[in-house]
Order: structure tokens, then sequence, then C-alpha cells
């Protein structure tokens, strides 16, 4: 059996501060990308798009965003949350070589998506799939990902231009790393400590193990 596999899916990290900024070669770029494109999706819609952003002037914009909606964040803690927030890094906008926003269109595939009509979100699911695939090949390559959540769609899409209709689901960061930590970064943080395997599995009925 094969294990490189199994390896980069425990090595992934959602990175922030370990950006080089060195350039990511075009081929390399081409292979991330094609791996996200290759993801399953729900009757072979393919909903996604991948938006390449390496102007400088863009990327500040949203990192000016980013850092309004920590700051919003911050606001509602208090205590040690507040103290442990406070010094967790939540973006590498700025450090990483360039972002990529991956975006849904619910209406591809349309009007009839096959294996949509019980389930609304599994065009949604599908995009989450190619971010997944994306995510991997690039820590094959020996990059890293940082998935940005402290923003709000319309500003994105605006900054963007992103049509109507067309969600902006992931801002993500990629680049160089000088390493992957062993722990993800709220583990490291304390912010949260991960769950055993052994207490996601259920046996044929929730509660079941």
């Amino acid at each position: 059996m094969n294990g490189h596999l199994y390896d980069v899916i425990h090595r992934r990290r959602d990175v922030r501060g370990q950006f080089t900024g060195a350039p990511v070669p075009p081929e390399v770029l081409h292979r991330v990308l094609a791996a996200a494109h290759a993801a399953p999706s729900v009757g072979l819609s393919q909903p996604w798009d991948f938006i390449v952003v390496r102007d400088a002037a863009i990327r500040a914009a949203f990192h000016g965003h980013v850092e309004h909606e920590r700051a919003a964040y911050a606001a509602t803690l208090d205590g040690e949350a507040a103290r442990r927030f406070a010094h967790i890094k939540i973006d590498g906008v700025r450090e990483s070589t360039l972002s990529v926003v991956v975006t849904y269109d619910q209406d591809r595939g349309g009007p009839a998506v096959l294996g949509r009509h019980a389930i609304a979100d599994a065009g949604l699911y599908s995009v989450c799939l190619a971010i997944q695939n994306l995510w991997l090949a690039a820590t094959a390559e020996g990059l890293g990902v940082g998935w940005v959540s402290f923003y709000r769609e319309p500003f994105v899409r605006d900054l963007l231009g992103i049509p109507a209709g067309i969600r902006p689901v992931a801002w993500l960061c990629l680049g160089p790393v000088t390493h992957l930590e062993d722990d993800p970064d709220l583990e490291r943080h304390g912010w949260r400590r991960r769950r055993p395997v052994q207490a996601a599995v259920h046996h044929d009925r929730w509660g079941a193990q």
C-alpha cells in the first residue's frame, strides 16, 4: 500500500505564519489547480471557478477588510478566550506568494442538476471537495495553504468583480513555506484540541460506539 497520500493528508496544515513569499512555478500552480478541477461534483456540474490573485493592491484591500473583521470578532470575546485569540494569526494574505479565491455557481449544470434535487447544498459540497483537492495537491508540492474566513462575501464579490449569484466560498493563501507545523495552530495556542477518531465513529445508529 502506498502511504504517500496518507502522509500528505496528515501533514496538511492551515498555514498562517510560515509563508516565504518565494515564487510558485507556473507548472506547479497548473498542477495544483488541475487537481482541484479534477474533484468530483454533483451531476458533473463542476460549479467552481478559481481566481488567482497576485495584485498587491487587491490583497492589501482584502487584508484591511480581514483586520476589520478580526477586530469585530475579538470584541465578542472576553477573559481567557480574548487573551488566547490575541496571539493567533488569522491570515497570510500579505506574506503568501498569491491567493486563490474559489467560487460557487449554483446555476452551473442547470436547470436540473442530477443529484441535487433533494439536497440543495450538494453543489456547495462539490466546491469544498475541489478546495480539499487543491489543499492536498499543494501540500504534496511542498506548498502551504491558508483558508481565510474572516470576510464578508459582498466585500469580496465587489473587490474581485464577481457576478451576482456567484458565491466566493474560500480565499486561500498559497505559496512556499519554511515548514509545516506538527500540530495545528489552534491546538498549539490552546484554542481547541482535536478529537480522537474513535470519538467520531458511530455504528449503525448515532451514539453507538
